[in-house]
């Protein structure tokens, strides 16, 4: 039987108020129980889908219902305005298969030509949402519940409020200049200016009306009704590129089927193309040919293998973009990364390399039947473009900015009805022919990483909440590895600068460095992990 609980730490992150403040919420970070379990990285989401399931829904419903909820209690990270991604896996049938939510440019979207500020803030920045769509599309074809009763926890916490926490604070003040600056600002700053008080109530009623709408109406009306009369009405007020035919052509989720490979006894399906899955599967293939000894991340051989693996996963994928609309790129080149025979010649290489002396969400669901699910959605980065219609309430994405702009062969340039990268990764592991584990993370490009750790560390035996909890690290494709150095063995640090890696020493519990949710199933129980580097929970019904 897995160990499920640790004395949980307080995130430095997180340490801005005295804890005897009675308005700071303490998340449960690990929730066990035998009915299934739901962990995200907002302990209301997390009760929005427990509610689900203590209603007798599916993981399908749990996972849709705490996604709706994340976009009005985690504004900053998702919402109706960005885009949305899913990995399941049905009991019943065996099926494993993604549905690829991703966004898309606008029709009118000028190939290649946006300034950086515009790719990254104002209405411009945006790309069709298509969180909505692929939310219905999930629990009609997978759930069991009405979207009305599904919706009702989101409406609730956009009607009623919830408290401010110290890390939504945090990240309000950091990006205080950029959300003045913008239409986002009426919405989520007390009276435009100032960021609202940790552990005061915070309120919707403009997003509350655009969910009762949408229960009311059904989601069809966010592409062809009147709320998609309002964001056409916006954007042409304020120059963005969206209209209301590119809402028409409602973005309705591709069902693709999920790349999977073996990694220490046990078989893991993620996302493939246009998400990030390939790279962690390169990674887990290239982790594979060395024994599992030097594989340890807590030791230095195992810290220098590790950012060698990162490394080299990102950069393969950088370098072998594919789309899976197109072809693979990478077979025309005879370079499958995710292969192993090209596994095997690459660690060869890494291996000669080590030789030593010495913001998105995330939610992960299993249910009793066995049924899971991981969820990834976002709208890019740290509140998106700072924009919104003041009249619905919510975020427009920034996915503009996760275009090519440079090389017009590439599958990802920008140009019209064009997709963009994407770093999402939900996972599942399986133990025979049983879903064992669901899980992932935010991030962008330190998802991948973040979920190559705790899978590192699950396989040492560590308890759940241990290998989440544990310290982090991630390594750029130039070389930069940015790391908890103080929640580390200090000479870590100097052996990864010696090899020529520069070293940036994060915060302990570093916001930056992803945010792993985990649902796990053993021995008849359910142990869920919320990573405390954020506002998360778990909990079963």
């Amino acid at each position: 039987m897995v160990n499920a609980t640790r004395k949980t730490r307080k995130p430095l992150d997180m340490d801005l108020l005295e804890p005897s403040d009675h308005r700071v919420v303490q998340p449960q970070r690990v929730g066990v129980s035998a009915k299934g379990m739901v962990s995200t990285q907002h302990y209301l989401a997390t009760e929005a889908g427990a509610e689900m399931l203590n209603s007798g829904g599916n993981a399908v419903d749990a996972a849709v219902a705490a996604a709706f909820a994340l976009g009005v209690v985690e504004p900053a990270a998702s919402g109706l305005g960005g885009q949305t991604m899913m990995l399941i896996h049905l009991a019943e049938s065996g099926r494993k298969f993604c549905l690829d939510g991703g966004t898309r440019a606008p029709h009118r979207t000028p190939p290649g030509e946006l300034e950086r500020a515009e790719q990254l803030r104002g209405h411009k920045a945006t790309t069709v949402p298509s969180t909505p769509a692929v939310l219905a599309w999930a629990l009609q074809h997978y759930g069991t519940k009405s979207l009305e009763e599904i919706l009702q926890p989101a409406i609730r916490y956009a009607e009623e409020g919830y408290r401010i926490s110290p890390l939504q604070h945090y990240l309000t003040k950091r990006e205080l200049v950029h959300l003045r600056a913008h239409s986002g600002a009426h919405l989520f700053l007390k009276n435009g200016r100032t960021t609202y008080p940790i552990g005061s109530v915070f309120r919707q009623p403009a997003l509350a009306g655009t969910l009762r709408r949408l229960a009311e109406v059904g989601i069809e009306d966010f592409y062809q009704g009147e709320i998609a009369r309002q964001i056409h009405d916006d954007m042409v007020t304020n120059d963005g590129f969206v209209r209301d035919d590119d809402l028409a052509q409602i973005p309705w989720p591709v069902e693709r089927r999920p790349l999977a490979t073996h990694f220490s006894n046990q078989r893991v399906f993620t996302f493939g193309p246009p998400g990030a899955g390939r790279t962690l599967i390169e990674a887990l293939n290239l982790l594979d040919q060395f024994p599992q000894s030097q594989r340890d991340p807590e030791t230095l051989q195992g810290a220098l293998l590790l950012a060698h693996v990162i490394r080299k996963a990102n950069l393969d994928r950088s370098d072998r973009p594919d789309d899976p609309t197109l072809f693979a790129q990478e077979l025309e080149l005879g370079e499958d990364i995710t292969h192993l025979d090209y596994a095997k010649r690459v660690a060869k290489r890494i291996q000669s390399r080590i030789k030593t002396h010495g913001d998105t969400s995330h939610i992960s669901v299993m249910d009793a039947q066995g049924n899971a699910v991981g969820l990834t959605q976002s709208i890019e980065r740290v509140y998106g473009s700072f924009s919104a219609s003041p009249e619905l309430g919510f975020l427009y994405n920034n996915y503009m900015s996760a275009f090519e702009y440079q090389d017009i062969s590439h599958p990802y340039y920008l140009r019209p009805n064009a997709v963009p990268w994407a770093s999402v990764a939900p996972s599942l592991v399986f133990r025979g022919n049983k879903p064992w584990l669901t899980i992932g993370s935010p991030g962008s490009e330190r998802i991948v990483s973040a979920i190559l750790q705790v899978l590192l560390r699950l396989e040492r035996g560590a308890s759940p909440f241990d290998a989440v909890e544990a310290p982090r690290m991630h390594c750029s494709i130039e070389g930069k590895v940015s790391l908890e150095g103080t929640r580390m063995r200090d000479d870590i640090p100097s052996l990864l600068r010696s090899r020529g890696f520069d070293i940036s020493v994060r915060d302990p519990y570093s916001f930056y460095l992803g945010c792993v949710q985990l649902v796990l199933h053993e021995d008849g129980e359910f142990i869920g992990v919320a990573d405390p580097r954020r506002d998360g929970s778990a909990k079963g019904p």
